[in-house]
Parts: structure tokens; C-alpha cells; sequence
């Protein structure tokens, strides 16, 4: 009896596992969730297209020529229009933006994966160098997964800044937050290790995150605080979630990074 019991759980694990496995993207990428925003653009913005191995939906915002331009890595549930909020303040400081939408997300032709966000963020940047829009005048800034793309990007080159909002240190290291029981660092295809990656950044860091993050734990965007070089500076903020609130302190901290940007 107890052995039949012992292997009626070893067929379940192993059936979840597979499971796991193979459908592991759609559980981890989210394009569609989300997906409508009851906020709209208070300022002009020009919609392009960027060529990487499809096309890359993107909004251009161009406030005055001298100022740097802040490229935006959004997270992973979603589109563009969710980010509304957050545009219309960053489109108050001293700044240029473009936000893309990687594939899979938001009509971008293609489909998510760590690799393709990355040859996405990559053409990007070449995209802006095209318009003579060089690193040393370009920010990058990451939103929860997007953290880990800018982190990707950013290794061994000098930008002129990076801010990170609710970054995690490894997808392994989330994976195994809500999986433990499974063996994450074997299932795992898209393993996001920002954490690996830190030593090889130039620029100087903002972190931001909430200490009551549901997603993603606080102590993991402590962790890559701590691991970072210097020059870093941080906003830890004791009642935000997740979603950070895009209230004043915030925005005063970002706007005192860019501000001592050389």
C-alpha cells in the first residue's frame, strides 16, 4: 500500500515536471496580461519601427537634442500603454525616451525568450547609434524583467547611467521562490542571471524597489545593490509593492541620478 502510494507520487511529480518543461514560456512570459491602460500620452511621441530579427514596436520621444535619452526595458506583463504613467513623468525631467515593446509583446512580430530580448535590446542601441545617439548619452533603464535585459546590455560598456526597478538577481533564484520543489536550475531554459553579471558594469546605478514586493522579494533587489560597483545610489521605499508608485520622492530620485550624470 505504501508503495503504491510512494509511486502514485513519483508518476505526479514527474507528469508536473514534463509539464514544467515544456511549458515553461507561457508560464513565464506574460504579453497579454494587463494589456489596457486607462492612462493616455500628455506629450508627442513618434511610434517606429526597429529592425531586429522582426520588427520592434516602439514609441520616440524627443524633448530637446542635447538631452541624454533614456531607453525603457519594459517588464514582463503587458504593453507600452501600461507604462503611460511612468512616461508622462520621465517626459517632465531633462530627458529624451524610446520604449520598445520586445517580440511577443504589444504586435512585436516573434516570440519571447531570453536570447531574443537580448538581440532586441542590442538592436535598439544600434538603432540610436544610428541617429548618432552614442552609450555615452543613453540611460538605460530596466522595469522587473526588463532589469535583467538592461543589466545584459550594459555589461562591459559605458553608459551613461542605469536605473533598475525591482530587479531579481537569477530567473533560478525567482524560480525557485515559487517552485521549490522542482528542480528549477535544471528546467529552466531562460535563466536571466543578472546577478552573474554585475562585476562587468561601468556605470553608475540607481536600484529602486519596494520593500513589500510580492513578486519580486525585496532582499533580491538588496542583493544586487550590494553586489554592484560603485558609484550606486538607491531608493528603497517601505510601502510599495511590486508596482512602484510613481510619487514625488521617487521621481526626485531619479531626477537627482540624471542630474549628476556626467
Amino acid at each position: 500500500m505504501i508503495l503504491n502510494v510512494f509511486l502514485i507520487i513519483i508518476i505526479i511529480y514527474f507528469f508536473l515536471t514534463t509539464f514544467l518543461y515544456f511549458y515553461q514560456n507561457k508560464l513565464l512570459y506574460h504579453p497579454n496580461v494587463n494589456s489596457r491602460s486607462s492612462y493616455e500620452l500628455d506629450h508627442k511621441i513618434e511610434e517606429i519601427l526597429i529592425p531586429s530579427d522582426n520588427n520592434l514596436i516602439a514609441w520616440h520621444y524627443k524633448n530637446k537634442e542635447n538631452y541624454k535619452t533614456l531607453v525603457f526595458f519594459h517588464g514582463n506583463a503587458g504593453d507600452l500603454s501600461n507604462r503611460i504613467y511612468k512616461l508622462n513623468e520621465l517626459s517632465k525631467l531633462n530627458l529624451n525616451y524610446l520604449i520598445f515593446a520586445y517580440r511577443g509583446f504589444n504586435d512585436s512580430e516573434g516570440k519571447p525568450s531570453e536570447e531574443g530580448f537580448y538581440k532586441d535590446a542590442e538592436n535598439v542601441i544600434k538603432w540610436l547609434e544610428s541617429k548618432n545617439i552614442l552609450n555615452n548619452n543613453i540611460i538605460l533603464y530596466g522595469e522587473s524583467l526588463g532589469t535583467a535585459v538592461a543589466i545584459h546590455t550594459a555589461q562591459s560598456k559605458n553608459f551613461s547611467g542605469i536605473i533598475l526597478e525591482a530587479p531579481f538577481t537569477s530567473m533560478v533564484d525567482l524560480g525557485q521562490k515559487y517552485y521549490p520543489f522542482f528542480p528549477v536550475k535544471f528546467l529552466l531554459k531562460d535563466k536571466y542571471e543578472s546577478k552573474k553579471k554585475l562585476n562587468r558594469i561601468n556605470s553608475p546605478v540607481l536600484v529602486m524597489h519596494g520593500k513589500k514586493d510580492k513578486i519580486v522579494p525585496f532582499y533580491m533587489g538588496k542583493q544586487i545593490f550590494e553586489i554592484l560597483p560603485s558609484p550606486k545610489f538607491s531608493y528603497f521605499n517601505e510601502q510599495d509593492d511590486h508596482m512602484m508608485e510613481y510619487n514625488q520622492d521617487l521621481i526626485d530620485s531619479i531626477k537627482n541620478f540624471i542630474d549628476q550624470l556626467s
